[in-house]
């Protein structure tokens, strides 16, 4: 058998075209998985996404493992093992900071397609479909043992005046709100690796956007960009391939000899 691979794929704009919710897999993606496994490697996703809104999509696309939540949530077999949440301190301030700017808020506490938020602001600024929102009167994160996610409603650059933000990982995708969430996808590709007791130069992590900066580390496995990546990531990349849409995953796979296959798909 080949060397036995660990490899970690980004979701959108790696292994699907288009976006969030109009996207489409390579029919070479598809095939590749399906060469990758029968070679015996061992294959997961690591996204952005919470493990609850990227599960369908995992195993439609052949896989059984994956590292969610921006790197804190990890699946094994199918199996949710954890997701770790963020410090309860300092979410428990910046929501305090919030309230005192008037920025309207909401919480993620468990694996679900809900957030929570203390009334309609939240909703009413943002008109945001990614997640339900729930309504709890006087809802106030002490309560909580777990918090995963803060959303924030405010207009760029208003975060920045922010002070309890600064001790948070944060990003913004929408203009009318930013995420609150964990940006570390090589903390759950060493914890998968780790399960496992397979070394870090084994391991090969595709991506294409700036979040994927967060697992294109130096910690010895082979970091591969799509030709569609940002200038960034590509930068730090060991191996370019081309772009999503033309056969990206599939020339990638060839060209490091993980299976047998010199056809074109």
């Amino acid at each position: 058998m080949k060397r036995k691979r660990y490899i970690f794929f980004d979701i959108d704009g790696t292994l699907i075209t288009g976006g969030y919710d109009k996207s489409c897999v390579p029919a070479s993606a598809r095939l590749a998985i399906e060469k990758l496994k029968e070679a015996g490697h061992f294959l997961a996703i690591a996204t952005g996404r919470g493990q609850i809104m990227a599960v369908d999509l995992m195993r439609d696309l052949g896989f059984h493992n994956m590292v969610s939540d921006g790197g804190y949530g990890i699946t094994i077999d199918d199996q949710l093992l954890g997701i770790t949440p963020l410090p309860k301190d300092k979410m428990v301030a910046l929501v305090r900071e919030c309230e005192e700017k008037g920025f309207p808020w909401g919480l993620q506490v468990d694996n679900s397609d809900t957030r929570l938020v203390p009334d309609s602001r939240f909703d009413r600024w943002t008109h945001d479909f990614y997640l339900k929102n729930r309504i709890v009167p006087g809802l106030d994160p002490e309560d909580y043992d777990t918090l995963y996610k803060l959303y924030i409603a405010c207009p760029y650059p208003e975060e920045f005046t922010l002070t309890a933000l600064k001790e948070l990982p944060w990003c913004r995708y929408h203009p009318e709100y930013f995420f609150v969430e964990p940006t570390d996808k090589a903390f759950g590709i060493r914890k998968i690796m780790d399960h496992f007791h397979a070394r870090y130069e084994d391991g090969i992590v595709f991506g294409d956007a700036l979040n994927d900066l967060s697992m294109f580390t130096d910690d010895g496995w082979m970091r591969v960009a799509m030709g569609n990546a940002a200038d960034e990531v590509k930068k730090k990349a060991d191996y370019i391939t081309t772009s999503v849409d033309c056969d990206g995953i599939w020339n990638a796979c060839v060209a490091l000899g993980l299976f047998d296959e010199k056809l074109t798909p």
